[in-house]
């Protein structure tokens, strides 16, 4: 979880309360180093709605709806959750492996269903991502960054 600094002094309990009715965008990759910055880069795959209360005991998120209609055709690479008034709270690392959201499927189709089988909290600075990816803007011909 990367949150927004706004709620940086929360607890995960009040974190889980701020989005009680907010929504749960998820995009493909190029996520910002920040909750606080703006998606650029990153196609919306997919939103889901979470239910009030968006969190109850061990059972995970709640949602409106899920699964839900994809809006485009990509790989989820991470997802940001707002609260209801659109006020951004924290990304989420999303897709297969050590991620905190995961999928019924890998990639989404437009029009196909998205379903969240799995949300779960990692501490802040726990994500798999190799900091060099983060803000990475990709060009046809370019090579990605490289780790010395």
């Amino acid at each position: 979880m990367n949150v927004a600094s706004e709620f940086a002094t929360c607890s995960e309990d009040e974190i889980k309360a701020l989005l009680d009715g907010g929504t749960l965008t998820v995009y493909s990759v190029a996520r910002p180093i920040t909750a606080d910055r703006p998606v650029d880069r990153s196609g919306v795959l997919a939103t889901f709605k979470f239910a009030s209360p968006a969190f109850s005991g061990d059972t995970g998120a709640n949602f409106a709806a899920n699964p839900v209609p994809a809006s485009s055709v990509g790989t989820p690479g991470f997802a940001r959750a707002c609260k209801a008034d659109g006020t951004v709270v924290a990304d989420f690392s999303a897709g297969p492996g050590p991620r905190e959201i995961k999928f019924a499927e890998v990639s989404c189709s437009q029009g196909a269903p998205v379903k969240i089988t799995t949300f779960k909290f990692i501490a802040e600075g726990g994500w798999p991502e190799r900091p060099d990816y983060y803000d990475a803007h990709p060009r046809p011909g370019f090579a990605m960054p490289m780790v010395p």
